[in-house]
């Protein structure tokens, strides 16, 4: 043990002094020791846990593992003893020092479970004072994949880790972590010269898809995202074999950037350019998700679940593309200049299949729900359903209750749209709906069977009719009715006394089984309610204001449940692009959301 003196000295380490003294003159530089006292011990101890830090999250696949404690403490004088405990358990002591004021050490601790920890170190020092520093961690549970598929998931929470394979990447240059994330902790921020990298052996399959967040940085104008090539041994600095494997990245077009994937074959490459598709606004502050699949056909690009460019590929070939590179061209496509990407990336996921739109639009709003979310295109849009193989709500993200068996159509106005069905219909809940003024917007590809069909009904129960119910009063009923084998579409509304009826005659008939878009709105507001048909108003009159009482479901293709008495069940045609508003739309809105969606 040591003592309170400040040296200890053997007989040898003496005699050598008392030698040394002898043999030097009184004039020598070697001054004699002299023993100093230690002095009053006035301060507590200081403590530093280096590691776990505060709001630390291991990651691992076992249940049960270890961790390396590592900490650090010193005294004015001299330290006691330091002892460690984990959720009030002491697990380890330490009670010798080689140097008595300060210690630097670790304990590995081979016990850790699944849950949040409390870790404290505690040291004393030898008059008695005590300084106890305490850090909370968590032991995550180990990841179990989302999707089918799914070789690899890095959500970037302050850690490079893959969390399907426990693995890190190398890491090149200096990246760093922004507290900007799309739901998480953190997102990855490029850097100059900076990259991470995988060994690419386990995504060497014959289905490719890879599916991410980025927050685009114009700065620099080109970079490379995500690349798995081949070496070029001809151009070792600036490297551009393109026969094989994939290069996803991004250049300058009129100030935009404008996303591209180049993918080999074995022989030759091929481009998947979507020209002004594929084009993004750089440094807008918005999160931009964005995907692309490749299979032994074909290769598809898709930003924000919209296919961009779609391309035949004839095959996938592998041929040394040993490395896989995120967020820089480095150090296989370099040739071009597409170096580091210095734009934020979040939640990358790849996959060992092309993954299908429904799929790619599963992951978008998966991920929107921990916190990206839709942001409405237009001034008061409450609602949003684009039909895009989900029938989830974007605003609130919330997915409608379905009603017999409707489907999806690959002909969209806008890629996919909904298709009726006998007896098939959508619901919500009218939650943020029942504003005093409300317009509807939406594209209809019109089946005149049957010949006629609700279409979008906010109306109250018919406790009177369970069965054929017709209560009108308030609400509203868009619906649809043959006119000599036309379609008449028609507005009820009641303002919670009695109902109103815009029925434009046959300013309202549309031909069906065209084949064609039609696009419809309808307003309501205090004063009066308009019909508008392809931007042109079909029917305008004055209302007194609309009465939202007992208006707790919205349906979608149908007059069911609310609004059956005559007929009006389910409509058996597509729609497409449905968006409501707690405002009244004025005609050149109507016509502008028209235009946005030709």
């Amino acid at each position: 043990m040591l003592t309170n003196k400040k040296y200890k000295l053997s007989t040898l380490t003496g005699l050598m002094i008392l030698l040394l003294g002898w043999a030097c003159s009184k004039d020598s530089f070697i001054d004699p020791i002299t023993p100093v006292e230690p002095g009053a011990d006035a301060a507590a101890p200081a403590v530093v846990i280096n590691y776990p830090v505060e709001g630390t999250k291991i990651k691992v696949l076992e249940a049960i593992t270890t961790i390396d404690i590592k900490f650090q403490a010193s005294d004015d004088i001299e330290l006691s003893k330091i002892v460690l405990e984990l959720d009030g358990k002491e697990i380890g002591t330490v009670a010798q020092f080689v140097d008595y004021r300060k210690y630097a050490g670790n304990l590995v601790y081979d016990q850790l479970a699944t849950g949040v920890h409390s870790l404290s170190v505690t040291a004393f020092d030898l008059s008695g004072k005590t300084t106890k520093t305490t850090v909370n961690f968590e032991k995550e549970a180990p990841y179990v994949p989302l999707y089918e598929g799914e070789i690899l998931y890095m959500p970037f929470d302050n850690d490079y880790i893959d969390l399907v394979s426990i693995s890190r990447p190398t890491v090149t240059g200096a990246p760093k972590f922004s507290e900007e994330s799309l739901g998480g902790t953190a997102s990855y921020q490029g850097a100059a010269g900076s990259y991470l990298s995988f060994d690419a052996a386990r995504f060497q399959n014959t289905g490719f898809t890879a599916a991410f967040w980025m927050k685009v940085n114009a700065s620099p104008d080109r970079a490379g995202i995500l690349v798995m090539g081949p070496p070029d041994s001809a151009n070792p600095d600036a490297q551009n074999n393109r026969k094989s494997g994939f290069r996803f990245f991004r250049e300058n077009a009129g100030g935009k950037q404008r996303f591209k994937l180049n993918v080999g074959n074995g022989g030759s490459d091929h481009w998947i350019d979507g020209g002004a598709a594929a084009d993004v606004v750089p440094n807008t502050d918005e999160w931009t998700h964005f995907a692309f699949t490749i299979s032994g056909q074909e290769a598809i690009v898709y930003i924000d679940g919209e296919l961009v460019k779609q391309s035949n590929i004839n095959a996938l070939d592998w041929t040394d593309c040993n490395v896989l590179s995120i967020m820089s061209g480095e150090p296989r496509f370099a040739g071009w200049n597409h170096k580091s990407d210095q734009s934020l990336m979040d939640e990358l996921r790849i996959f060992d299949r092309a993954l299908s739109l429904s799929d790619i639009r599963q992951v978008i709003s998966d991920d929107s729900g921990r916190g990206f979310g839709y942001t409405p295109k237009y001034d008061g849009e409450v609602f949003y359903l684009p039909f895009e193989g989900d029938l989830t709500e974007k605003v609130s993200n919330v997915a409608a209750t379905v009603a017999g068996g409707p489907a999806f159509a690959t002909t969209g106005k806008v890629g996919l749209a909904y298709a009726g069905a006998p007896d098939a219909y959508l619901t919500f809940d009218t939650d943020d709906l029942t504003s005093e003024s409300f317009s509807a917007s939406f594209w209809l590809n019109i089946n005149a069977t049957p010949d006629r069909a609700g279409i979008l009904v906010m109306g109250p129960p018919d406790d009177a009719n369970p069965t054929a119910q017709n209560n009108r009063k308030s609400g509203f009923r868009f619906f649809r009715e043959n006119a000599g084998g036309k379609q008449r579409f028609k507005l009820n509304a009641g303002n919670g006394a009695a109902d109103s009826w815009f029925d434009g005659g046959a300013s309202a008939d549309v031909e069906p089984n065209t084949g064609g878009w039609t696009h419809f709105a309808f307003t309501i507001s205090p004063t009066e309610s308009v019909v508008y048909i392809n931007g042109e108003v079909a029917k305008q009159g004055a209302f007194s204001g609309i009465d939202w009482t007992g208006c707790n479901v919205l349906s979608i293709m149908s007059g069911d449940p609310r609004f059956t008495g005559w007929g009006h069940k389910s409509d058996e045609s597509l729609m497409d692009e449905l968006r409501l508003f707690n405002k009244a739309l004025t005609q050149d809105e109507v016509k502008q959301i028209i235009l946005d969606e030709q």
